[in-house]
C-alpha cells in the first residue's frame, strides 16, 4: 500500500494514524484515509485530512472555487495550505483524477495523476513541483516554523492580490481561519480589474 511514499515521507512525531474504516466510493481513497488520515510528514511538509474532517475540507474549499461543488473531496494539504483533491468529474487511468486548489495564487491546478499515481510518481519524482519542497527548505533553514496539523504557511498578502512570492511575505497561521478568509477573497476577486479594493468578512 504505497510502498514509495512510505520509503519518501516519515510521519511526524505525535501525530499517529486516525483508525477510521470509510467508504468514499474510491477504493484508493479509501486506503489512503484507512493508511494516513490524520498523519503530517517530513516536518508539516504534507499532510493527509483527518477522515472527519472531508466534508468541512470540501465546503472550505468551495467558497473560493464554487464550480467544484459537489465534485470533489479533499485528501491531503501542504505547507502552504494548497490543498489537493480527487474531482468526479475527470478520470486518470479510470479514477477520479486530482485537483490542487492554491489559496495564494487563487487558481485551480489539474494535475496528472489519481490518487495512487500521485503518491507513489507524483511526489516521488516531482515532490518540489508538487510540494515547494525547496521553497519549503529554506523557510525551514531561516528559522521558520514548523506546521502543526492545523496550521500552514500562509502568504500575509495574496499572490493574486499583489503579494512577493518569497519568504518575507509568509508567516504561521491557522489553516482553517487561512482558507476562510482566503476562499472569500478568490471569490470576489475573480473577475475583477487589477488594483480593485476588497473587502472580506472575519472569520
Amino acid at each position: 500500500m504505497f510502498p514509495k511514499f512510505r520509503q519518501s515521507f516519515s510521519p511526524d512525531a505525535g501525530r499517529k494514524p486516525d483508525s477510521v474504516s470509510i467508504d468514499t466510493g474510491v477504493p484508493s481513497l479509501n486506503e489512503l484515509l484507512s493508511s494516513f488520515s490524520g498523519v503530517s510528514f517530513n516536518h508539516g511538509l504534507y499532510r493527509i485530512v483527518r477522515a472527519q474532517d472531508l466534508a468541512a475540507w470540501s465546503n472550505r474549499i468551495v467558497v473560493g472555487f464554487p464550480a467544484f461543488a459537489g465534485r470533489i473531496t479533499c485528501f491531503g494539504y501542504d505547507w502552504l495550505g494548497r490543498t489537493f483533491a480527487i474531482d468526479t468529474k475527470r478520470t486518470e487511468d479510470g479514477e477520479p483524477g486530482v485537483v490542487m486548489f492554491e489559496p495564494g495564487t487563487g487558481e485551480a491546478l489539474q494535475i496528472p495523476a489519481n490518487i495512487r499515481t500521485f503518491h507513489e510518481t507524483e511526489l516521488d519524482e516531482y515532490q518540489d513541483a508538487a510540494l515547494a519542497s525547496n521553497f519549503y527548505a529554506t523557510w525551514r533553514g531561516n528559522g521558520g516554523a514548523e506546521p502543526a496539523y492545523d496550521q500552514c504557511i500562509g502568504y500575509k498578502v495574496p499572490l493574486f492580490l499583489g503579494g512577493k512570492d518569497d519568504s518575507a511575505n509568509l508567516e504561521l497561521t491557522d489553516l482553517e481561519v487561512y482558507w476562510h478568509i482566503t476562499a472569500q477573497l478568490i471569490a470576489k476577486a475573480r473577475g475583477l480589474p487589477p488594483g480593485t479594493r476588497i473587502n472580506v468578512k472575519g472569520g
